[in-house]
């Protein structure tokens, strides 16, 4: 009868109601898009923090950059300041803000995409490395005129962001190159003050990260506190939002 079956049914799921659900979380191409409305000071502490914390190497890093240019010679100009006073070196010096990255396979790969930028990009600052005393990739700032480059595409995994540099007017384009780009869709974060715009790129970018910021630097999540996976090639799409 039904009502048997019914209660067979019930006793396979309590037979699994205490196994952990595990989430699926892969590589991201992560991004901080930044409208013209946006607090340029928030927006350029943000950038650093998690495009050059761990020397890039988590999969949370933002590696992609989109800023209006209203705003790009102010926002380049507050990067490379802030840029020139990260200390890089021995990790056992509290004073440092970085150390090398993790081996000379990651070494090698990360200074390809900088070799890639120094001969069809621009490098902003940095783009200088060096292993002789370790696997040291200084943070770089890379502008690119192509947001489809591959450096605005793969994941590089190290301490390189690249800025698209985009007309202002053509800030709804920008979301759907935001969306588009890169088939990973792990996090993401959006600077504006505008409500109107915020809404609207909320809406937008819906599957383009599974963590998704506002006004806040694009990182993992709290274990125990929020759900981490990202979308597409990057996981499960179990979602954060964080205000």
């Amino acid at each position: 009868t039904f009502n048997t079956l019914w209660k067979q049914v019930g006793q396979k799921l309590e037979h699994y109601r205490n196994y952990p659900r595990l989430v699926g979380e892969c590589g991201g191409k992560n991004y901080h898009l930044v409208h013209p409305s946006a607090d340029l000071e928030n927006a350029v502490n943000c950038t650093i923090r998690s495009s050059f914390e761990y020397s890039g190497q988590k999969c949370s890093a933002c590696s992609r950059l989109y800023v209006p240019q209203s705003l790009w010679g102010k926002f380049k100009e507050a990067m490379v300041e802030r840029m020139k006073q990260l200390k890089i070196g021995d990790p056992t010096d509290f004073s440092v803000f970085t150390s090398a990255v993790i081996d000379e396979k990651a070494y090698d790969r990360i200074a390809g995409y900088i070799g890639h930028a120094k001969s069809n990009l621009k490098i902003v600052h940095g783009g200088t490395h060096s292993k002789k005393e370790g696997w040291f990739i200084n943070p770089t700032l890379v502008e690119t005129t192509d947001p489809a480059d591959k450096i605005m595409r793969e994941e590089i995994f190290g301490p390189v962001v690249s800025a698209f540099v985009y007309p202002d007017a053509e800030i709804d384009n920008v979301l759907k190159l935001v969306d588009e780009t890169t088939p990973f869709a792990l996090t993401g974060a959006v600077f504006a003050e505008d409500e109107a715009f915020l809404k609207k790129a909320t809406e937008t970018l819906k599957y383009a990260s599974g963590n998704y910021y506002i006004n806040d630097r694009s990182t993992g999540a709290v274990v125990g506190q929020q759900p981490f996976g990202g979308g597409r090639h990057s996981g499960e799409d179990f979602r954060a939002v964080v205000i």
